[in-house]
């Protein structure tokens, strides 16, 4: 099995490049053989608080259609984030397109403070995606803060959590040690994804990673720019490889 972390820089107030280089990494990844990419948090429309009711999008949005169809085409699970409304609500969300034509919908269940201003907690956890003998739990950034979380992924008998996040260089080790932790104690190998460039007006820390089911990092970006975290199951060992398109 193979599957991806994206580490991309988003464009603030540019849906559209900020899609065309989801397009453009997804292509890689399944040139690479990735069954499943990991983008990072609000990844389609960068992290916005003020500014994501003007970026939010609907389930079953026509502006996500490219996406569906490269899932579909490229034979690979895509999970991609921004703001979605949910009738009167805000979430932070993490779209998840299937090959064969599906579209789920994860959304953020412990927010940062500050975002309760403008997001609504998700309620609903349960959420799990399996492909060949792996099954994937989703976690979008302060989830990762609360054990329970994690806690709960393991309950469900996940093997892989996945981590969308966006965190700054002054936040990086702590998140590091919770999903080195959780990778260990819980059993659970880890994927990462965060941006490599700046987002609100704030430094990403870039470093998106892999940890083995024992907390051991199988592979990892240095720091900061664009490219794929590209990880390989072998038998039962991991390895991976960082493939860099560009630089901030």
């Amino acid at each position: 099995m193979i599957i991806a972390a994206a580490q991309t820089v988003p464009t603030r107030n540019n849906i559209n490049q900020n899609l065309e280089d989801h397009y453009r990494l997804i292509n890689l990844a399944a040139d690479y053989g990735a069954k499943l990419i990991l983008f990072p948090e609000m990844s389609i429309s960068g992290y916005e608080r003020e500014l994501a009711e003007s970026h939010a999008f609907t389930e079953n949005d026509l502006r996500l259609d490219a996406l569906k169809e490269l899932a579909k085409t490229r034979n690979i699970i895509i999970v991609a984030g921004a703001p979605l409304r949910i009738d009167s609500g805000l979430f932070i969300s993490a779209f998840i397109f299937y090959p064969d034509g599906r579209e789920k919908v994860y959304t953020k269940q412990y927010l940062h403070d500050g975002e309760e201003i403008y997001f609504s907690p998700g309620t609903d956890d349960n959420l799990q995606i399996n492909l060949e003998d792996e099954s994937f739990s989703i976690a979008i950034c302060a989830d990762i803060t609360n054990p329970a979380h994690a806690v709960k992924a393991a309950s469900l008998n996940s093997s892989v959590y996945l981590a969308s996040i966006f965190y700054t260089p002054n936040g990086i080790l702590e998140g590091y040690k919770d999903l080195q932790g959780y990778a260990s104690e819980l059993s659970m190998s880890v994927l990462m994804s965060n941006f490599g460039g700046p987002s609100y007006e704030m430094e990403s820390a870039g470093k998106s990673a892999f940890w083995d089911n024992s907390g051991n990092l199988a592979g990892s970006f240095e720091g900061e720019g664009e490219g794929l975290l590209i990880v390989r199951r072998n038998e039962k060992s991991w390895s991976s490889e960082v493939v860099k398109t560009a630089g901030l």
